[in-house]
């Protein structure tokens, strides 16, 4: 069992920075594969960004490369989302998840835990 919580969130104007951060507890963080969804209103989960356990690998949604980075701290328990320069439409609710599992960590329906969630508005 792991229990995620996200912080950061908030309002940032377009070309601004936010960092986006998830702190885990419960079994051992440095175990899963972690990642970062969002949600906009009236429109599907997608993915943004993950990363594996030893933080080796990590992969980005086209939408956010080049712009969004996302690293793990594993003696801090905590994964982040670096967002530099986001734009209107990087507006949602942003989720980080756990997966055990490393095939489809682009996939939300591949993680078993979730965190609540925070709200980025990005305003132009």
């Amino acid at each position: 069992q792991v229990q995620l919580v996200e912080s950061g969130g908030g309002l940032v104007q377009a070309g601004g920075s936010l960092r986006l951060s998830c702190a885990a507890s419960g079994r051992a963080f440095s175990n899963y594969n972690m990642g970062w969804f969002r949600q906009a209103p009236g429109k599907e989960r997608e993915f943004v960004a993950a990363i594996s356990w030893s933080g080796g690998s990590t992969y980005c949604a086209d939408s956010v490369k080049g712009r969004f980075t996302i690293s793990r701290d594993n003696a801090k328990n905590t994964v982040y989302l670096q967002m530099n320069s986001p734009k209107p439409e990087d507006t949602a609710v942003y989720y980080c998840a756990a997966t055990g599992g490393r095939a489809g960590m682009l996939r939300a329906a591949s993680y078993g835990y979730w965190g609540q969630g925070t709200q980025v508005t990005v305003s132009s």
